[in-house]
């Protein structure tokens, strides 16, 4: 039986992997502080169906905290490390850049020493797309230069990918650094664009829509984003940055129209000017993830919103 630890393991993807991993006969190991960036109860509601399972042990811990984050390494015998914890959010790393870069980037550094110091050497690294920037090719390939972040909070997922890098090169770990693009689905964080808009229509609230509509995202649907991390598990070998997205553009505009006709509500909309560090488009190219790990999406955007509904009705 694979042990797999997984960092953020009560987050929106975390709680997602684990449930798939347990599903699958692995033993895990969740860390998850319940940063308080979103209710505590929203994430104990996520491991709700976990913490039932035999196979599943769980630490409140802060990855910042290296005593702790060490001892837990040390306790447990771990066959994969999977770091999705993070500081999340473009438009707040602005706000706090430090606690971003402490989060992010030390946290990061401290699962990697843990590893070092336990002989552990594999580990799947939750990158982000945000780290292309408003890069002019598209679509976005995993050898663009990824060199002008336009957000701390981009900026610090380039600094824990070229960490990881370096932790490959000098001890031989394997290590896949996945960048999500723009993940959505049932458990989605409530500050994201999907979650909080379908509030705010249910609410009959105006919803604030930044720069004209056109700006467009790769959604990718969360059983997608496990269907690519669960493979990444399995082919895990060398250094590699991998995209996992739909490969589809998606605009504001039609977002919302979709979240609109799946409520049956027409929303009010208040236009606003685009937000410093947003970026204009993302976009992935997934072939090389089709190639490696054999990643496959499945999921049409359209019912991917009907499915995130569902849930958020119950």
């Amino acid at each position: 039986m694979k042990t797999i630890l997984i960092t953020g393991a009560a987050g929106f993807i975390g709680s997602h992997l684990t449930d798939a991993l347990l599903n699958a006969n692995c033993k895990i190991i969740g860390i998850d502080n319940f940063d308080p960036f979103y209710s505590r109860q929203i994430k104990e509601n996520n491991l709700k169906q976990a913490r039932e399972h035999q196979y599943f042990t769980f630490y409140e811990a802060d990855i910042r905290d290296k005593k702790h984050i060490n001892e837990i390494f040390s306790v447990e015998t771990i066959d994969v490390v999977v770091h999705l914890a993070a500081k999340a959010g473009v438009r707040p790393s602005i706000q706090n850049p430090s606690e971003y870069f402490d989060v992010n980037v030390d946290g990061t550094l401290n699962i990697l020493e843990a590893m070092k110091n336990n002989g552990i050497q594999k580990l799947i690294y939750a990158s982000s797309s945000s780290v292309y920037g408003n890069n002019p090719k598209v679509p976005f390939h995993e050898g663009d230069s990824v060199d002008h972040p336009i957000s701390p909070y981009a900026a610090s997922k380039k600094a824990g990918e070229l960490l990881c890098h370096t932790y490959h090169h000098l001890y031989n770990f394997d290590i896949f650094c996945f960048r999500f693009f723009t993940v959505y689905g049932p458990r989605q964080r409530p500050d994201l664009a999907i979650h909080k808009f379908t509030d705010k229509m249910l609410l009959n609230e105006p919803i604030p829509v930044y720069g004209d509509g056109s700006s467009a995202r790769d959604y990718t649907y969360i059983d997608d984003i496990i269907q690519g991390i669960m493979l990444g598990i399995q082919h895990i070998k060398g250094y590699e940055i991998i995209n996992l997205g739909e490969s589809e553009t998606i605009t504001l505009n039609s977002m919302l129209n979709t979240i609109e006709q799946e409520l049956g509500i027409r929303a009010s909309r208040n236009v606003l000017p685009m937000q410093a560090g947003d970026v204009d488009l993302t976009y992935a190219d997934i072939s090389k993830a089709k190639t490696l790990i054999g990643y496959h999406p499945r999921w049409d955007f359209k019912l991917g919103i009907a499915k995130f509904i569902e849930w958020k009705k119950k």
